[in-house]
């Protein structure tokens, strides 16, 4: 995906939501995937917290973060790597939570669980931590693959706490934690060619249960901005 689709989807998400939102978080977002590298959020940061009250306790929430994924790992293969084997890639991310909110003076405290969907642009085969997974698992001594991976659209379900600060009667400062379980399906196909010492081989790679894992903690910390 360009940087150009990128930022109209950015766009678009940006203005449907805001006419919807009552209060609006633009944050950093941060990720640590289990078995993978740290990633990033991609500038305009993300938009959080939108939504809308059902009651003075009860909230539904939504908005996005686009991250530039460092490392993820992949499972429901014959083998497991405690090293993340696709990327960098672009994620976006798109929350649907239930809010329960605890209002005070100048502090809140909201508890949070619902579902998410994400989807991985551009997906990059790590080839590092595949061939030393690969000689793990076979024996080998040296290994060479060609893969092919097919992205799919993934989903889980998250929960988490936030707390926000309001500074003044516009805007507060915010800092939110949750826990992501999610995976979406990534079949490989390709092949990979290792020297055990005595012979070379070829073992044809068919891996169609393959699932990207998106399972780790978020932080964000940012800003809350209420339209008050």
């Amino acid at each position: 995906m360009s940087k150009k689709h990128i930022a109209t989807v950015i766009l678009v998400m940006t203005t449907t939501l805001g006419a919807w939102a009552q209060e609006v978080g633009l944050s950093f977002s941060y990720f640590i995937p289990r078995n993978g590298y740290f990633s990033t959020p991609i500038s305009p940061f993300s938009v959080r917290g939108v939504g809308v009250d059902l009651n003075d306790y009860i909230a539904i929430e939504t908005g996005f973060s686009l991250y530039r994924m460092a490392g993820l790992n992949v499972i429901e293969l014959p083998f497991e790597s405690k090293k993340p084997l696709v990327g960098p890639n672009f994620t976006v991310f798109v929350p649907l939570e239930l809010v329960l909110q605890f209002p005070g003076e100048q502090v809140k405290f909201d508890i949070k669980a619902g579902g998410f969907a994400f989807y991985g642009f551009d997906q990059k085969i790590n080839y590092g931590n595949f061939d030393e997974a690969m000689r793990d698992f076979t024996g080998w001594q040296l290994a060479d693959g060609q893969l092919t991976g097919q992205s799919k659209l993934g989903f889980g379900y998250h929960a988490g706490i936030e707390l926000t600060w309001y500074v003044a009667r516009q805007f507060g400062i915010s800092f939110e934690v949750n826990y992501l379980m999610g995976s979406s399906r990534f079949p490989l196909s390709g092949s990979y060619t290792g020297f055990s010492g005595l012979a070379v081989e070829t073992l044809p790679i068919d891996y169609a249960d393959a699932r990207i894992d998106l399972t780790g903690l978020e932080f964000s910390l940012g800003v809350i901005l209420t339209g008050k």
